[in-house]
């Protein structure tokens, strides 16, 4: 029984939450779509942005915000939250996007509540829909683990298995039209230039496409599941970053990466991947320590016993190893790997020793956005991140490439660069696929999913 009374000449009365969500394009939308955007006890008065360069001062437009918010909602740059917080009197703020240390989390929770409001992390119950297919979704405790190859892998069995998977990729919307962005569907690669792709997502997409893999991505996944279940017999769901599912798997595979141990456990919201996992993926085994190996395994096993750990590698394949055996040569390497991912280096780098070639420095030839990547992410010393968010970035990445007095360029990107790129010096592609050590793999996982469902 609630006995609270308002004190005398006190009126009490009932009034929309204040709520600011703070994010980085992809979560922060996400949990407004499936839990503010038609709860009339909120009023969203802001968002924030984080991480991706450029995507503060927009819109989120009517068409996205519902008949709740018909001017839309704001998004601003984070460093703005005081003033906001100050000007909208908000009550409850979001902490809506992924891959931050626990401590950074701590810094974060100190700073909304100096300021006032409560801070909310929301969790799978508020923020996963349930589909009406069977859900596979492959997440990480770190960006850079090996999602993209562990998801082509799964993928790839359940076509083998004579399936029809649909790939549902977590959002990149970084296009300053949200609206174009609504619900995407890619079958072919001409449509990543329809839909003016990244080169994020085009690093995310165009393997996937050239499975054979119908993939979607977008904002509204609500929109989203209701147009690929109509095509699917199983939804495969492809994490971002180490960000939650955004649908409720019926098998959660979890990637963890032993060149940074430790970090399965000290990573928001990895560690909640890690204990809610089914499987749990140690990969990069062949060329981590043993010592590193072990520590990832036993963290696995204290804070989720009940999964099942299978170990993989991610072999490289050089195409060309000609153009750049014993060559002076810049890497170019996955962007968020190498920058909030905090890997020093990648794919590209390892291939360019294992061919032995010279890495040259890239950071004397870098130019605008490019150099300030590196001012931002000071442990990059040997690589280029493949950083572009936008056309005017894109060029400053060719500009970039094109400058360094190198014999080649070392592409260890997923993509085919020179689509979107003009190299103008010899150039090869590293290739890299997920490879299970010993058994049980995700062969025998998947196809024991498949019967229990009655996919076959």
């Amino acid at each position: 029984m609630n006995n609270y009374r308002p004190r005398p000449g006190v009126e009490l009365t009932m009034s929309k939450k204040k709520v600011l969500i703070m994010g980085a394009a992809g979560r922060d939308f996400h949990n407004f779509n499936v839990y503010f955007r038609n709860n009339e006890d909120y009023e969203v008065v802001a968002f924030t942005a984080e991480q991706i360069p450029g995507i503060g001062d927009r819109m989120y437009p009517p068409e996205l915000s519902g008949p709740l918010y018909p001017k839309g909602i704001k998004i601003y740059p984070e460093e703005k939250l005081p003033e906001l917080i100050k000007e909208h009197d908000v009550e409850q703020c979001i902490l809506a996007y992924s891959d931050l240390p626990h401590e950074v989390v701590g810094h974060k929770i100190a700073w909304v509540n100096s300021l006032g409001p409560d801070m909310r992390l929301m969790g799978p119950k508020t923020t996963m829909i349930k589909s009406k297919k069977p859900v596979i979704a492959v997440c990480a405790v770190r960006t850079g683990c090996g999602k993209s190859q562990t998801s082509r892998r799964v993928n790839q069995i359940l076509v083998d298995m004579g399936l029809k998977p649909v790939n549902i990729r977590h959002p990149m919307p970084y296009d300053p039209d949200l609206t174009s962005q609504i619900a995407q569907r890619y079958e072919t690669l001409e449509d990543m230039d329809k839909y003016r792709c990244t080169i994020e997502e085009r690093e995310e997409y165009e393997p996937m496409i050239n499975m054979g893999v119908i993939l979607y991505a977008g904002v509204d996944y609500g929109k989203i599941l209701d147009q690929a279940e109509t095509e699917a017999d199983v939804i495969t769901w492809d994490g971002g970053n180490n960000d939650l599912p955004f649908y409720k798997p019926d098998l959660l595979i979890v990637i963890a990466d032993p060149h940074r141990p430790s970090h399965e456990i000290t990573y928001y919201p990895g560690e909640t991947n890690l204990r809610m996992a089914d499987i749990v993926i140690i990969n990069k085994v062949v060329t981590a320590d043993y010592e590193d190996i072990e520590e990832v395994r036993e963290n696995t096993m204290i804070v989720n016993p009940e999964a099942m750990i299978i170990e993989a590698a991610s072999p490289l394949t050089i195409e060309d190893i000609e153009k750049i055996k014993g060559k002076r040569v810049i890497v170019v390497e996955d962007g968020p790997t190498v920058t909030h991912g905090d890997m020093p280096y990648g794919a590209g780098y390892i291939a360019a020793r294992k061919a032995g070639a010279e890495i040259v420095d890239p950071r004397p030839y870098a130019v605008g956005s490019i150099k300030e990547t590196f001012e931002k992410y000071p442990h990059l010393e040997d690589v280029l991140p493949a950083m572009g968010y936008g056309k005017k970035q894109i060029e400053e990445l060719q500009q970039t490439i094109n400058e360094a007095d190198v014999d080649a360029i070392v592409i260890g990107t997923p993509i085919d660069l020179n689509r979107v790129v003009k190299i103008d010096k010899p150039n090869t592609r590293i290739r890299y696929d997920l490879q299970e050590i010993g058994k049980p793999n995700l062969e025998d996982v998947l196809l024991e999913f498949v019967k229990k469902h009655g996919l076959k």
